[in-house]
């Protein structure tokens, strides 16, 4: 069995510490994402595991061993970068089998292990061609192609999508889903991308300057945060946040016009400041002679984004079907179903339960 496990793990470059005792379980066969904002921790947390950063103290096992201390290439992972990294002079065969080549087995071992590889990430056609023959989307392929001929126990992505366009994005991903089901092994994934963490991860991990905010399925922290950052971090386009004033069982939000929203959460005193969060495609409007105003509608076809402006200044966003966009600069009426609000602490943006 391969997970991988992080007990108290701690990075310091110096006296400055940019992940903070962190403690993670990912099981074997798990498809894992770390997401979180610029600078959160989640590429430095994955180079930990990779051994291509030290830690500075806590422990890495990868499957029953402790590998907190070991070199790179004794951990049995392999790592698919951002940038590709094939060597421009040899063909994608010889990319593919070059690390084995230095490990020095046999020729038969590696032709057998290129083209097995090669036949799930149907790269037959060019095993002949250089990487200037190719595509980005090709490249990328090549690239996980020679992680997969190491048989590593567990594979690591760092943001390897990013530097595709949008249509060769999709096909990727759809690409990595494709492998992770075919090989089964864990797999640990960084991106930025919202879509990515979704669609492709049994576990997401949620970081925030170098801590975990809220582990858990897509699902799970889409529709059940911990805490508004997670809220607004997962889901695209972003949960809305509105305030409201604490009563009795209800919050008044004067944002939609005074409604008293009622709740059978734990509020806090009655008068205190509660923020209440509601995603774009709870909200429902319709044309009124006072209310919001449509600043901005985003026509997609399917879909529309409508982006308003309260009463009270603040702005919400709404999602409507393509041919129900209220007009740009009318007037709407905002309602929603009570049951869709999470409700957070205005002063330490925990969930409220």
């Amino acid at each position: 069995m391969s997970g991988v496990t992080l007990t108290k793990a701690v990075k310091k470059y110096g006296d400055l510490e940019v992940i903070h005792g962190v403690d993670l379980q990912i099981e074997h066969g798990e498809f894992c994402v770390f997401v979180g904002p610029s600078g959160c921790g989640k590429s430095t947390l994955l180079r930990m595991i990779a051994g291509l950063e030290e830690t500075t103290d806590g422990r890495i096992e990868i499957g029953d061993r402790d590998v907190t201390k070991s070199d790179p290439a004794e951990r049995g992972v392999a790592m698919v970068f951002q940038t590709y990294a094939l060597y421009p002079h040899m063909t994608v065969e010889e990319n593919m089998g070059f690390g084995l080549k230095m490990n020095g087995h046999p020729k038969a071992e590696i032709q057998s292990k290129v083209a097995e590889a090669s036949r799930i990430l149907k790269l037959d056609p060019y095993l002949k061609r250089k990487p200037k023959a190719l595509s980005g989307g090709q490249r990328q392929r090549v690239a996980i192609g020679r992680a997969i001929v190491r048989g590593p126990e567990v594979f690591l992505f760092d943001e390897p999508l990013s530097n595709l366009d949008a249509e060769l994005r999709v096909d990727m991903r759809v690409e990595i889903a494709r492998l992770h089901k075919d090989i089964g092994a864990t797999m640990i994934y960084v991106t930025h991308d919202q879509v990515e963490a979704m669609t492709l991860a049994d576990k997401i991990v949620v970081l925030r300057g170098g801590n975990i905010e809220q582990v858990g399925s897509p699902m799970q922290l889409y529709s059940d945060p911990d805490n508004r950052f997670v809220a607004g971090f997962i889901g695209s386009p972003s949960m809305n946040f509105v305030e409201g004033i604490a009563g009795e069982g209800a919050v008044n939000v004067a944002a939609f016009g005074g409604v008293a929203v009622p709740t059978s959460v734990a509020l806090p005193a009655k008068g205190e400041k509660v923020l209440v969060g509601l995603r774009p495609q709870h909200l429902k409007v319709s044309p009124a002679q006072e209310g919001a105003k449509v600043d901005l509608c985003e026509q997609l076809g399917g879909v529309a984004y409508s982006y308003l402006i309260c009463p009270t200044g603040e702005r919400v966003i709404v999602e409507t079907k393509g041919e129900d966009a209220p007009v740009s600069d009318g007037t709407v009426a905002i309602d929603f179903d009570p049951a869709s609000a999470l409700f957070f602490d205005a002063k330490t943006e925990q969930r409220l339960r």
